[in-house]
């Protein structure tokens, strides 16, 4: 029960931020750019709108868990309402994944507010919605579980403005993960190879979720991936929530 009023708490708290309406505004300016935009491309228009519509849901998806979820926990830190939320009965453990839960209950909201509107463009354009559609937006939502999670550890031990720094860095290298491996292929230096090598093993590959090729090219993908891909993405959040966990019981107050 304590866990259920936190997590609705945050929910409300997340979707009171103005941030949020502002980059789900933008995402939807986005998909309208991508339909202006197709009907310059001559035979390639449901391609545009199902790409860029696709792009747009997972880039403003990752700025919303990022900027709404670092500051989920530093709020309550710099408002002093940690010391009356930790001085009741309710663990730390308890009161971080109430935290993370509220931010994925959000990006459930914001996905499906975007995808909804797709979904509009998409069927009044007279294209038809396949199933690899919502398979890859599926794997979007669990890409911004990871991200939400991975956000709100650096949120436990450092300020809101690294923790955004640090968390799009790791972003933006998980989707470089194959030019990691090609990078310490050919490193000659066993010290450069043995970084570039530890990245690629240690740092989630967000580029697992990213089927936006298959969809505009009608490539179906097979249930063994997608299983496989949201295994992936349950045992990495679990272990990064567990580290964070950690973090944030070692954390001293003031």
């Amino acid at each position: 029960m304590k866990v259920r009023a936190l997590v609705l708490n945050t929910f409300k708290e997340a979707i009171r931020d103005k941030v949020f309406y502002t980059l789900l505004l933008f995402a939807v300016l986005v998909i309208i750019v991508s339909v202006l935009l197709g009907g310059l491309s001559l035979g390639v228009n449901e391609k545009i709108i199902k790409d860029i519509g696709l792009a747009a849901i997972s880039l403003f998806g990752v700025l919303t868990a990022v900027l709404v979820g670092i500051s989920l926990v530093y709020k309550e830190i710099d408002r002093r309402t940690i010391y009356t939320i930790i001085s009741k009965p309710v663990h730390r453990y308890e009161f971080l994944l109430s935290k993370y839960l509220g931010l994925c209950l959000t990006l459930l909201l914001n996905v499906t507010a975007m995808t909804m509107f797709l979904f509009i463009v998409i069927w009044f354009q007279g294209y038809s919605l396949s199933l690899v559609l919502l398979k890859a937006i599926l794997l979007i939502f669990c890409e911004l579980m990871l991200v939400t999670a991975i956000a709100l550890l650096f949120s436990t031990f450092t300020s809101s403005t690294l923790s955004a720094v640090f968390t799009l860095a790791i972003y933006i290298i998980g989707h470089l993960t194959t030019d990691l491996k090609e990078i310490e292929q050919a490193s000659r230096g066993w010290l450069s190879r043995y970084i570039t090598n530890f990245c690629y093993y240690v740092l989630p590959n967000f580029n697992n979720f990213n089927i936006r090729a298959e969809v505009v090219h009608g490539v179906d993908i097979s249930g063994v991936y997608l299983l496989g891909v949201i295994t992936y993405c349950i045992f990495y959040t679990a272990i990064v929530l567990f580290i964070s966990i950690l973090s944030f019981q070692r954390r001293e107050f003031d």
